[in-house]
């Protein structure tokens, strides 16, 4: 997927259209959307093309349980639009973006949903609304974020990767903990694919590292109490904390652009956010979030960029679907 042209004046007219709308009347789904229903699922593509001839892939795991559904109506009535905006500013030409929309496995009716890599701005924002916003959520601190990192690694392919050896990007929100191990039965019932054991946490997290560089968006500074230590460990400084939920989509184009090499430090960042009409407390927030990830401002920019922790590396579960 991921043919055609962006065009920031068409989604800006897209979220105009809603300004009025309530939560409900743009995220019109009562179940999960048949096109987003995981059962089945083989491959999510970001291929090149005549008109992306550099795809971009960035995939945005959205936690949609009662504390978080306002992550997704941000995007879809307000900052979508603008994160495009950025990325093309800060020398992005050719993003390609899948939406997923994550719940708790073992409570909820639709706790994996599943989008398509897209360049349009029709065609990102019908997956964003397609979502089923159920508001769910066990109560026990944990939800299915472990099922994400599980479709990057097995069921996406980019030529970001294939084609330049480069990774892309997977974002998740929230503001609870994963659990610690991907379930072969929820695997199976959700998905299809038969696993022979259950699969820890950090084998997954390794095997979609291996292509895709990984960050958890905490929404608010009040919410890391309860899980930002335990990403930590998971993740290192690929933990963001944000002083607004608001942030989201700032943080993760200049964490982008940041690994992309075509910028290289806060100063950059702050004057394209500037430029953009960003104000000044919020490009502070913005540039604190960032520097959060140490790691990308060091001198080398060479390095690698996504080594968490030295998570373990994958065991023989994890085969890639493509040669």
């Amino acid at each position: 997927m991921g043919y055609g042209n962006y065009s920031h004046a068409a989604h800006s007219a897209l979220i105009a259209d809603r300004a009025h709308q309530s939560r409900d009347e743009v995220f019109s789904q009562t179940q999960c959307h048949a096109l987003m229903n995981p059962q089945g699922l083989k491959v999510r593509e970001a291929r090149d093309s005549v008109d992306h001839p550099d795809s971009v892939p960035i995939a945005f795991a959205l936690d949609v349980t009662g504390s978080m559904g306002h992550i997704p109506d941000l995007l879809a009535r307000q900052e979508l639009p603008g994160f495009m905006k950025l990325l093309q500013d800060f020398g992005i030409a050719h993003p390609q973006l899948l939406f997923m929309a994550i719940g708790d496995a073992t409570s909820d009716d639709a706790p994996l949903q599943v989008g398509q890599f897209e360049s349009t701005a029709e065609l990102m924002d019908q997956w964003l609304t397609w979502s089923y916003l159920e508001g769910g959520g066990g109560g026990q601190n944990h939800e299915s974020y472990e099922l994400a990192f599980y479709i990057a690694a097995q069921h996406t392919d980019h030529d970001h990767w294939n084609k330049r050896g480069k990774k892309g990007y997977l974002f998740l929100t929230g503001d609870e903990l994963p659990y610690p191990s991907v379930s072969k039965h929820q695997v199976g019932s959700l998905i299809g694919d038969q696993l022979d054991e259950d699969l820890p946490i950090a084998e997954v997290i390794a095997a979609a590292a291996e292509r895709y560089h990984l960050y958890f968006l905490i929404p608010a500074l009040n919410r890391r109490e309860n899980c930002e230590k335990p990403w930590r460990q998971l993740l290192g400084d690929h933990v963001i904390c944000l002083e607004d939920p608001q942030d989201s989509c700032a943080v993760a184009a200049a964490l982008i652009a940041l690994n992309e090499g075509v910028l290289t430090g806060a100063d950059q960042i702050a004057g394209t956010l500037a430029a953009n009409g960003v104000d000044g407390e919020r490009i502070g927030a913005v540039i604190r979030a960032v520097e959060g990830s140490t790691s990308l401002f060091a001198s080398d920019p060479q390095r690698d960029l996504d080594t968490p922790g030295a998570p373990a590396r994958p065991s023989s579960w994890w085969k890639k679907l493509f040669g």
